[in-house]
């Protein structure tokens, strides 16, 4: 009994250790095994939805004007408000656009004076563009002439390769040296 017992103590211990550490290594390998089987089995689903996904932002991204096409959009503006008989007392392109990820957004101060229903209809004429302008910070007041609204026109355009690459280049604001 002793000799089992010193036995025991001396040598089997570690290996019962062991054995039950590489017992619960097996374990999660075999989790991990299992999981990433599972990932792998999904591969094509996942290779089609990132396509699809891909698909869809390349059309979302030709809704967004280039540099070139900014005038245009801004005339659209105009035209739509005209279109509709309304009076443009103040129409304020910013002085400089505000660079995001990879867009710039270029918020456009307007001031028009009409009657109810064609403030409406050019509300609903700047939603139906062909390019995403958003009207913000809508606020209407009485007028002589019918209403007047003031709002701030938001449109935005895809940033190009060389302003990507830049706007990364840009250090951080309170980022230390």
């Amino acid at each position: 009994l002793v000799l089992v017992f010193a036995s025991y103590w001396c040598d089997w211990q570690e290996q019962i250790a062991q054995i039950d550490g590489a017992k619960a290594k097996e374990e999660q390998l075999r989790t991990t095994f299992l999981n990433k089987k599972k990932l792998a089995v999904d591969l094509p689903a996942y290779r089609k939805q990132l396509a699809d996904i891909e698909s869809q932002f390349g059309a979302l991204l030709k809704q967004l004007p280039g540099k070139s096409e900014m005038d245009a959009l801004l005339t659209d503006i105009n035209q739509a408000g005209l279109g509709r008989g309304l009076q443009f007392e103040l129409f304020r392109p910013a002085a400089q656009e505000t660079a995001k990820d990879f867009y710039a957004e270029l918020p456009i101060t307007i001031r028009v004076t009409g009657n109810y229903h064609d403030l409406g209809a050019f509300a609903s004429d700047i939603g139906r563009l062909s390019r995403i302008v958003t009207l913000n910070d809508i606020s209407l007041a009485t007028a002589k002439d019918g209403l007047t609204m003031d709002a701030t026109a938001k449109t935005f355009r895809y940033l190009d390769e060389a302003e990507i690459a830049a706007q990364r280049k840009k250090p951080v604001a309170g980022a230390k040296k």
